[in-house]
């Protein structure tokens, strides 16, 4: 089997919009609130959980560093909802996507390299990897959906996909 390589791209708003939004307070104008002690980015994402039945919820992760190289062997999507991460560790971490599709469209797969202080909300039925820290273990902020019915999606890759370096 042929072994196909993912370039990484630096993550930015306007790259990662079809596949949902940058979470970050960078080119944000925050608002001061609590008499001046707090500054509040507001609406930094939107998180959508499909229908009323369905509920935001919060989740703290903590994933393992992977080494290099690393092979992507499974994606995921979630239909009904949503799914934001945010890095509490403040430490780059890679974010692999793919486009809406009934099945994995392989060669859509999309890496990006996250400066540490940015998040990720991924739309509704986006393909995507697992978050994948770097270097030492990290924590993530989840905000997710809950509620009734099968929300996770697996596809294992039927092609080999590696990743042999970030920057």
């Amino acid at each position: 089997m042929k072994t196909h390589c993912l370039k990484l791209q630096p993550l930015t708003k306007e790259a990662f919009t079809p596949f949902g939004e940058v979470i970050q307070t960078q080119g944000r104008r925050p608002v001061e609130i609590n008499y001046g002690q707090t500054r509040k980015y507001a609406d930094l994402a939107r998180i959508d959980v499909g229908d009323e039945e369905g509920a935001a919820t919060v989740h703290i992760y903590r994933s393992r560093p992977i080494t290099l190289p690393f092979r992507i062997e499974v994606m995921e999507y979630h239909p009904l909802g949503s799914q934001a991460f945010i890095p509490l560790s403040r430490q780059p971490f890679l974010v692999i996507v793919a486009p809406v599709a009934e099945t994995l469209p392989f060669e859509s797969i999309q890496g990006f390299l996250t400066n540490g202080k940015q998040g990720v909300n991924l739309n509704q039925a986006v393909w995507h990897h697992y978050q994948l820290s770097l270097e030492k273990t990290c924590d993530y902020l989840v905000i997710e959906r809950s509620g009734p019915g099968g929300n996770a999606i697996e596809q294992r890759l039927k092609k080999s996909l590696l990743i042999e370096e970030f920057s």
